[in-house]
């Protein structure tokens, strides 16, 4: 996250001495990506964070690719995927590349028994439905529904939820998250004409300070495998950190469209990047105020990267037959665009209610098992007109 966080008690330089009250040391960790070179934060632990005690089974949770080279359209039915007690069993790929994995998962019960980390991939958690709080070692964040939750790799963490009724859509990155660069100054400051600032990001606001010794559980995903490693001192044994790389949470709600006479293109919802792919916030908005205005998106050629929309909330207009949960894959290689009437019905229009999450790829995106068992096979036949 490009602005500086503080949080808990830090000493006046790094790489100093910082005492407890019995007089023995804490003990500094930095929390760092790519290298040196990338965002990182310095952490303050009252136990070492290296004491291992057990690593014991691991589980392969690779996606199983059914389309590997695909140029079909399809649309996924994304609320079939059953829910599940377990948050990280609940986790459902559907479609994957080389560069990110995007999931499903209907999480009935909040993480107890173990910690997850992910050691390979940032994660953005879109909260469908529910509520609860993210808790991390490095502080925790409120969320409900409409937020985005930005993890990254290599974050410790459990997820609390206050209901059963939970679906999320993750984007598993390969690729720091960042926000645009187009929106940033070159001192990393959210300029006038970004759709959201610096204080519609929520930062961790707690920090759980547990010092203890025992066994416990983290989940650790590393090259689609979990291992199961027990640790000797509790991992929330944060008391101070500082930085750049931390959690934090959007809103889809607190994002302001940027609208114009005419129609304007997609780069304009974009919310997140990285060098592989970017993340748009569609949301309710006037449409287009030129007196001749079609307001429906015009067709456009896929040439240079595969289109995953997930529909959240509202009146798609582009779209016959959309509904919540639904996702649509849209390949590199061919053209796409409003469905048959989706341009007439628009004319005249003033404003949209559609809430919607999606995600260009720059590598075309393979289509797993569990997403072929939720698709519609008959989705890409829906422009013909006889």
């Amino acid at each position: 996250m490009p602005f500086y966080h503080k949080l808990g008690k830090i000493p006046h330089k790094r790489h100093t001495i910082f005492k407890k009250d019995d007089g023995s040391l804490y003990y500094e960790q930095l929390f760092g990506t790519i290298g040196f070179d990338g965002m990182s934060s310095n952490i303050y632990h009252t136990q070492r964070p290296t004491q291992v005690k057990e690593i014991s089974a691991k589980t392969n949770v690779a996606p199983e690719i059914a389309v590997a080279n695909n140029i079909q359209s399809y649309r996924l039915h994304g609320f079939k995927v059953k829910p599940t007690n377990d948050f990280l069993e609940s986790r459902t790929p559907v479609l994957t590349n080389s560069d990110c994995t995007i999931e499903l998962a209907a999480p009935k019960k909040s993480t107890e028994d173990y910690f997850y980390k992910n050691a390979d991939a940032d994660e953005l958690l879109f909260i469908h439905k529910g509520s609860g709080k993210l808790r991390t070692h490095l502080g925790n964040l409120d969320f409900s529904y409409g937020d985005y939750l930005v993890i990254p790799r290599g974050t410790i963490y459990k997820i609390d939820f206050d209901t059963e009724e939970n679906r999320l859509f993750i984007v598993e990155s390969r690729r720091p998250i960042y926000t645009p660069k187009r929106y940033r100054n070159w001192f990393g400051q959210l300029l006038e004409h970004s759709p959201f600032c610096e204080r519609d990001i929520r930062q961790p606001y707690e920090l759980e300070t547990n010092d203890e010794f025992g066994d416990f559980l983290i989940k650790i995903k590393k090259q689609n495998e979990i291992f199961d490693m027990v640790y000797a001192s509790h991992p929330f044994d944060v008391v101070g950190y500082d930085g750049f790389n931390y959690p934090y949470a959007l809103s889809i709600h607190d994002f302001e469209p940027i609208t114009g006479r005419i129609h304007q293109p997609p780069p304009v919802h974009q919310t997140f990047e990285t060098d592989a792919f970017v993340v748009c916030s569609f949301v309710p908005r006037l449409y287009d105020y030129h007196p001749e205005s079609i307001p429906a998106p015009y067709n456009h050629s896929n040439i240079d990267s595969d289109e995953v929309l997930y529909y959240v909330d509202g009146d798609f207009m582009s779209r016959n037959d959309i509904d919540q949960g639904h996702i649509s894959l849209h390949p590199a290689g061919i053209p796409h665009g409003p469905h048959p009437g989706a341009v007439e019905r628009s004319i005249g229009k003033t404003k949209t209610d559609e809430l919607a999450v999606m995600v260009d790829t720059f590598k075309p995106l393979q289509l797993t098992k569990q997403a072929l068992e939720i698709a519609d096979d008959d989705y890409f036949k829906s422009w013909l007109e006889h």
